[in-house]
């Protein structure tokens, strides 16, 4: 069997049906053209008949790229389908998507109908379908609950239609792998024409296992996995793409092939999270904050002297520059004596342990150790002197329906510098006129912000990672003035470049 696995993205349509998460048509096309970038087979780019909105962005994605089949996704209705194909017209390579539920909760309660009738159906709307595209995948809804040698009937009748993809979806997210598995192989074992389609997972992840159902389908014969990026979906989510392409990279005696460029999945997902307001939890797998991060002193030690001790992905290989090691009370001297040697201090020996020593006190009082509290602890001189570079003053003008805009006066050694700009809010603004102030080409990587007391004039603790010349610098601020705070961490990060 051929090992080449397709990946169909449905994060335009599965994934936006997550509350909150609806995108314009503007930023559908910009998630579809890094999609692209990214390397995917299929772009699910909506359901046309369920609004004006999602027609629209169905026909400008097809306008918009080139190399990926479109894919509409209609019910087992004539006019959804017909709608899907006008939606389709300018797609290079266009696909529908139609179906119908396959299990007895679909067939008896959801539709009042009967199992031969729905194989009639299912079969009309494939035949239909072929009328206007050569590409026609089915799916067989609620596949994870079906009886399994019903659903080959219902298989081998749409593949003897015209069906070229055959989809089964996990729609609750019941399977437990070793089932799910079981269930794409007795379909490739008993549908007689199955030779004449590619099987797809669509696993949902109700019960925590997405990844595992679509890897147990694809090493039983599925040859097409549907997954959104960063496992969004309704209720709890979808197949993570991100999670399934490197499962397959890692365990290279499974020898299956796609064509994700993986280095682009941090970028994709970071694009995918900014647009749909949905932030990535820390701890996912991948793509989270911490994937890649080690606070604990045995983690860290081995991590410095072999990254595969800890480390099962190279981050570089999905885009992420380096391991952070991060330091907290459980963080050993290995560590400490790393960071020191970022910051350009060479320790060692007795002078090491009593530094090791501050820094566990330190570490208890404290849930983020700066870079400005270890030069203070390796009696930097630089760090008793205030920086040379410091924020004089700030004005800030913005509103509804003035353009943001920000004057910002700097003091270079005693020498005051001030310079205006515009920008897409008064943090863009002032960061602008910043950088036309250093004259330093610096590319924000990471804002956050936090709040550290609470009410309405709480203070708030900004913090920024910048590149320059390839190298990361960090900066700190606080202030009850969150544009001011993030002006000075923005200048913090600045002034450790050197």
């Amino acid at each position: 069997m051929d090992n080449r696995v397709y990946i169909f993205d449905t994060t335009l349509r599965d994934g936006e049906q997550v509350p909150g998460c609806q995108l314009n048509t503007i930023e559908k096309i910009e998630v579809a053209r890094q999609l692209e970038k990214l390397g995917v087979d299929v772009i699910e780019a909506g359901f046309p008949i369920s609004s004006p909105g999602d027609f629209n962005s169905v026909v400008e994605i097809s306008k918009a790229v080139d190399r990926p089949i479109i894919c509409a996704l209609t019910r087992a209705v004539k006019k959804d389908i017909e709608v899907a194909a006008e939606a389709l017209k300018f797609a290079k390579r266009g696909r529908i998507h139609t179906g119908i539920g396959t299990s007895e909760y679909h067939i008896y309660s959801k539709l009042n109908s009967n199992p031969d009738a729905i194989i009639e159906r299912a079969v009309e709307a494939v035949k239909y379908a072929r009328r206007f595209v050569d590409d026609v995948e089915f799916y067989a809804e609620d596949a994870g609950r079906s009886d399994n040698e019903y659903l080959a009937r219902v298989v081998e009748a749409v593949i003897k239609a015209g069906a070229t993809v055959i989809n089964i979806p996990d729609t609750t997210g019941y399977c437990l792998p070793s089932e799910y598995g079981e269930k794409i192989a007795y379909l490739i074992n008993n549908v007689s024409n199955m030779d004449k389609a590619i099987l797809s997972t669509h696993c949902h992840n109700d019960l925590g296992m997405a990844t595992a159902n679509t890897l147990a389908g694809v090493t039983n014969g599925a040859r097409q996995v549907e997954v959104t990026i960063n496992g969004l979906g309704e209720r709890a989510g979808n197949t993570a793409l991100e999670e399934v392409v490197m499962a397959m990279r890692c365990h290279k005696n499974l020898d299956f092939i796609t064509q994700i460029d993986t280095k682009e999945i941090i970028k994709t997902s970071k694009l995918v999270s900014t647009l749909m307001r949905m932030p990535v939890q820390a701890n996912k797998a991948i793509v989270g904050r911490n994937a890649f991060s080690h606070s604990s002193g045995i983690h860290q030690d081995g991590v410095l002297k072999n990254r595969e001790t800890y480390e099962i992905i190279d981050p570089a290989d999905v885009g992420v520059k380096e391991s952070s090691i991060v330091l907290t009370a459980r963080s050993g001297r290995a560590a400490l004596k790393h960071r020191l040697q970022i910051l350009g201090y060479e320790i060692e020996g007795k002078e090491l342990d009593d530094i090791y020593e501050q820094f566990l006190v330190l570490a208890d009082s404290k849930k983020d150790v700066a870079d400005e509290d270890l030069e203070a602890l390796a009696g930097s001189e630089h760090a008793k002197q205030e920086r040379n570079i410091k924020l004089e003053r700030l004005q800030v003008i913005s509103g509804l329906s003035t353009i943001p805009t920000a004057t910002v006066s700097i003091n270079f050694n005693g020498d005051v510098f001030t310079e205006t700009a515009s920008g897409n809010g008064p943090v863009d603004a002032a960061y602008t006129a910043i950088k036309s102030l250093v004259k330093r080409k610096v590319h924000l990587e990471e804002y956050l912000v936090q709040a550290i007391t609470r009410g309405s004039d709480d203070l708030g603790k900004v913090h920024v990672q910048v590149e320059h010349k390839g190298k990361t610098f960090y900066g700190y601020a606080a202030n009850t003035d969150i544009v001011t705070a993030s002006a000075e961490a923005f200048l913090d990060a600045i002034s450790k470049i050197g």
